[in-house]
């Protein structure tokens, strides 16, 4: 007996799901696949936005269509942390004469050796690597030997790039997401899944084109939050409101009671503004948030790493075009603080060059940092 078992978060699980455990399916002759969603996954550390059974049940109703597939519950009814190991186990125990393989991602098989227990996950299944033709998985053969005295499979594998971050970003921008099976789809607009209740309110004071803006900019805060120790839903949410207040104007009766700090440069305001709004409009009451929005344009001494974040995805997001972008995206993707560093430098001396007001607050920034980095 061939089985599969295959494990994520699966927040929400989608075609390439899918399509990864049908290339299996015909690669190694299964007859049974265990897509298995964690309770919470170690190398997550806010976990799943879904819960649990939320996550089990859109598993079901994906693969709904696939006979010899079942949606196991055994990580989320364990509960505490969802390690590969035990799970390993548990389906050798039940299974101990069968033929188990365990699929994993090119990206995951590069970290497969901090897991923990890799040799004992080794010792009960067979690990199966999918990446597109194996070419992400083949430099790593060599070092697995080495560390472990065994191999993995590879399977030839054609993916897209698809992912569950992305498609959370699009469902709180109302937006919808061909990746998703319609069962899944109607499943979370049926109970309003993913879902944050100030974006679509504030996006609603900008323009189309400052609505798109903001977007870039929540797609690429959100897919660096989880590498820089973000929680992803609060990158999503300062990054979604970050230009709120850019049409709102003091005075604005929506900015009632508000009080902008003297000697502030017009470019700038919006970022007042902004987390003004937020707060007494929108409801939001993380200070974290609020402090991202309140300087995403300026910055300030001894920013955040979500205010850094917000500055940055805001300045070097895809749509922006000028001279030495393409290297801070670089280092957004690989330092923050380095990226902030050369960004303030850049800003500072595009406003000078151009003769346009210098805030002090980026000045104090860029000082700051050049200190204490």
């Amino acid at each position: 007996m061939n089985i599969a078992l295959f494990g994520g978060s699966f927040d929400p699980v989608h075609s390439e799901h899918i399509r990864l455990v049908e290339a299996a399916q015909a690669a190694l002759s299964l007859d049974k696949a265990f897509v298995i969603p964690s309770y919470v996954a170690p190398h997550k550390a806010y976990g799943a936005v879904a819960s649990g059974q939320e996550r089990l049940q859109m598993c079901r109703l994906a693969f709904q269509g696939h006979p010899y597939v079942e949606a196991s519950g055994c990580e989320i009814e364990a509960q505490g942390t969802s390690y590969t190991y035990l799970t390993c186990r548990n389906f050798r125990a039940r299974f101990p004469e069968a033929n188990i393989y365990f699929l994993v991602g090119a990206d995951m098989l590069e970290n497969f050796f901090s897991w923990r227990m890799p040799e004992n996950i080794l010792s009960n299944v067979t690990l199966v690597a999918c990446g597109r033709d194996g070419q992400k998985t083949e430099p790593l053969r060599a070092r697995f030997l080495e560390r472990f005295g065994v191999g993995f499979l590879s399977l030839p594998f054609e993916g897209s790039a698809v992912s569950s971050s992305r498609i959370r970003v699009d469902l709180a921008f109302g937006r919808t997401n061909d990746a998703l099976p319609p069962a899944v789809a109607a499943y979370i607009a049926d109970r309003g899944l993913y879902a944050v209740e100030a974006i679509p309110a504030a996006l609603s004071l900008e323009k189309e084109e400052r609505r798109e803006h903001s977007y870039r900019v929540a797609r690429m805060a959100v897919s660096r939050s989880r590498s820089a120790g973000v929680p992803e839903r609060k990158a999503l949410l300062a990054a979604a409101l970050h230009d709120c207040g850019k049409y709102v104007l003091p005075g604005s009766p929506r900015l009632e009671g508000f009080s902008l700090p003297e000697g502030v440069p017009e470019p700038v305001v919006h970022q007042y503004t902004g987390a003004y709004l937020a707060e007494h409009l929108f409801g939001v009451t993380d200070e974290e948030v609020l402090d991202a929005i309140r300087y995403h344009a300026s910055g300030r001494e001894n920013m955040t790493t979500l205010g850094k974040l917000i500055y940055l995805a805001d300045l070097v997001e895809e749509g922006r075009d000028f001279s030495g972008v393409e290297a801070l995206r670089a280092l957004f993707w690989r330092d923050l603080d380095e990226c902030l560093l050369a960004a303030l430098e850049h800003q500072l001396a595009h406003l000078k060059a151009t003769g346009a007001p210098v805030y002090p607050l980026t000045e104090q920034a860029y000082s700051w940092l050049k200190r204490h980095n």
